[in-house]
């Protein structure tokens, strides 16, 4: 149902770096490119995560509540994936752990503020 997800950064070249290396586990690459915006996928298709520099010029700004969830594939990528968010210079927002029933998530937010969780379903 999601095509793709769109988060602001105020430093384009970093946010592609910083992604691209976050999630080359998962096969990852930039499918679209157009300078303000890069739009980040994996090769058998499905939704895309999209950061990008404001239309309006204006610095970027997290939303409360707002919040993007990545499905890696298993609960170990969660631990990896999360584990290398702050490596790569994100901080932490909720180590690793069963939630819920059926939820296992890591949060955390990247070089911008923006708040992402790694999760698992199962």
């Amino acid at each position: 149902m999601i095509a793709y997800t769109t988060i602001g950064t105020a430093d384009i070249e970093k946010a592609k770096a910083f992604y691209l290396a976050l999630l080359q586990d998962m096969g990852v690459t930039i499918f679209i490119d157009t300078g303000r915006l890069a739009a980040l996928g994996a090769p058998a298709g499905g939704p895309m995560l999209a950061v990008c520099t404001p239309y309006n010029g204006e610095a970027p700004s997290p939303g409360n509540g707002n919040m993007v969830a990545i499905t890696p594939g298993s609960r170990e990528l969660v631990d990896k994936l999360h584990a290398k968010a702050l490596k790569l210079g994100g901080t932490d927002e909720g180590s690793p752990g069963q939630r819920m029933d059926g939820f296992y998530g890591g949060y955390f937010r990247d070089l911008d503020g923006n708040k992402i969780c790694f999760c698992h379903f199962g």
